[in-house]
């Protein structure tokens, strides 16, 4: 973690270097005394008035080319992908022991690139925030879960397995896909203890790391982005309950299909007079209350605290407050929770700090090197509006949401969208038309950035933190690839494409 905080104290320090140049300040005044030179003479005013305006639109697209990244530059993020993809199998001593330097310094790269050659520091601090946001929720919702011991005194039949599947997709939509993640997954491989097989992990990170989620903007940080820009709360879970049902009720019957399968094939031997009283329980209660405060500072805006001061970034303008009131509330239950957890909860739970780690080093590399393809796509989507359709929305975002981080994916394709027809994302009213008027659209990028997270492991941070805990468990899960090939393409994607076909095609 130390060198995690080391690269985030260099890029800071960096952007706040270029952020506070005189020659950029110098800059800003200059063109601000020339327009106000301009428009002091009235018979001007009209013509000044339409100068500006043009000005300013015709700034904004030479800023936005003279700042788009060459295409080129996508090639750290793509070799990261596929030394994620391939290091376990081929070189895995070696991954093992210097992944977390090969995922920090393509980050720097990319980061170095964009502050020293496209002098765009704000791209750079803008990635460095939503990571803050981002590991400070998976931290807090991962320790938290982590105090919390849950026992199903029950057999591990095909039916209780999908019955805990589908709660645990219900939860997902309490307190989050990693919370519930992280809560459920433990009591789900001991449920099945005698016959655990690595598809039993993999239809869990489908059905509640994933899909699960699909129903509130608490579900998943896609949705709580929609949210915040102005997308009604009740809003996802009135228009996607039926695809939720829908993918959740198929992802179950394969589930159910495979699993009875698995037991004829390799029937478990009854233990002599062993009993199941089904008894359901819970220990550590205090970690739900930790829990419970994670999720309700998860709806603090701090934008909206006036007695905190903002963080200059350009002339004139600004990025979001200096306080991380709301990360530092996330990191502090993470803090409080760990430390005042049950210990024999910690250690019936074989909780460590791994798989946290794992997420927190490869998706500091992943935000870096995704900067340039997230540029890249929105760019394309801007200049291409005829490709934004409900169609094309849901497989774009859909199959990039499997290899970026699906919260900016969602951003970038609800920004394309609204674009198209006019709206203003920045605008509250603006956005609330668009979900009144473009249910179709919203819908297909809503539904397409969540349940395409579970293609591949890197398509959200549960995926990997269940495979790491999976794996110490003892479990051999499949690798990157085998992901893909063995489960994601023959079970997951039929129902990705039976869901478009019902709801988006007729």
């Amino acid at each position: 973690m130390k060198k995690i905080l080391l690269a985030l104290s260099l890029i800071m320090y960096a952007s706040g270097v270029l952020l506070a140049s005189p020659e950029h300040k110098q800059a800003a005044g200059n063109h601000t005394e020339t327009v106000t030179e301009e428009t002091e003479n009235p018979q001007h005013e009209a013509t000044a008035e339409a100068h500006t305006a043009g000005t300013e639109a015709h700034g904004e697209a030479a800023d936005h080319e003279a700042n788009l990244p060459p295409s080129w530059l996508v090639i750290p993020f793509v070799a990261l992908l596929l030394m994620i993809a391939t290091g376990p199998l081929f070189y895995g001593n070696f991954w093992h022991h210097h992944y977390p330097k090969i995922a920090i310094g393509l980050g720097l790269v990319i980061a170095a690139y964009y502050i020293f050659v496209l002098n765009n520091s704000h791209q750079v601090v803008h990635s460095l925030f939503e990571y803050i946001s981002f590991i400070s929720l998976l931290t807090a919702l991962f320790v938290s879960s982590g105090g919390i011991l849950i026992g199903w005194d029950k057999q591990g039949t095909p039916m209780a397995n999908v019955i805990m599947l589908i709660l645990g997709a219900a939860i997902a939509n309490i307190i989050g896909t990693t919370g519930a993640s992280m809560l459920l997954i433990r009591p789900f491989i001991r449920l099945n203890k005698e016959r655990i097989k690595p598809y039993h992990v993999v239809f869990f990170i489908f059905m509640v790391s994933n899909v699960g989620g699909c129903l509130t903007p608490v579900g998943d940080p896609p949705l709580f982005l929609g949210f915040l820009k102005g997308v009604p709360f009740e809003w996802t879970i009135i228009h996607v309950i039926a695809k939720w049902a829908f993918g959740i009720g198929l992802l179950a019957v394969i589930f159910y299909i495979l699993d009875s399968r698995d037991v004829k094939l390799n029937p478990v031997k009854a233990t002599p007079g062993q009993k199941f009283s089904g008894r359901l329980g819970v220990r550590g209660g205090r970690n739900v209350l930790f829990l419970a405060i994670t999720i309700a500072a998860v709806f603090l805006d701090p934008n909206k605290m006036d007695w905190l001061p903002y963080i200059p970034l350009r002339h004139g303008e600004h990025l979001t407050k200096l306080s991380f009131i709301r990360e530092l509330i996330m990191f502090g239950v993470a803090a409080l929770a760990y430390f005042t957890s049950d210990k024999e909860c910690l250690k019936r739970n074989d909780f460590n700090f791994e798989p946290i780690k794992e997420v927190a080093y490869l998706f500091i590399g992943i935000f870096g090197t995704m900067m340039p393809a997230l540029q890249l796509v929105e760019h394309f989507a801007a200049v291409n509006p005829q490709y934004i359709t409900t169609n094309t929305l849901y497989w774009f975002t859909g199959s990039l949401s499997g290899v970026l981080d699906n919260a900016p994916t969602y951003m970038n394709f609800m920004s394309a969208a609204i674009g198209k027809y006019g709206y203003d994302l920045n605008n509250l009213s603006s956005v609330t038309a668009f979900t009144v008027e473009h249910i179709p659209e919203l819908t297909a990028i809503s539904v397409a950035s969540v349940f395409f997270g579970a293609m591949t492991y890197i398509g959200n941070a549960p995926n990997f933190m269940v495979k790491s805990i999976a794996e110490q468990i003892g479990i051999e899960m499949p690798s990157f690839v085998a992901y893909i090939v063995k489960y994601s393409l023959p079970f997951l994607l039929p129902v990705l494409f039976l869901t478009w076909l019902a709801f988006f095609v007729f």
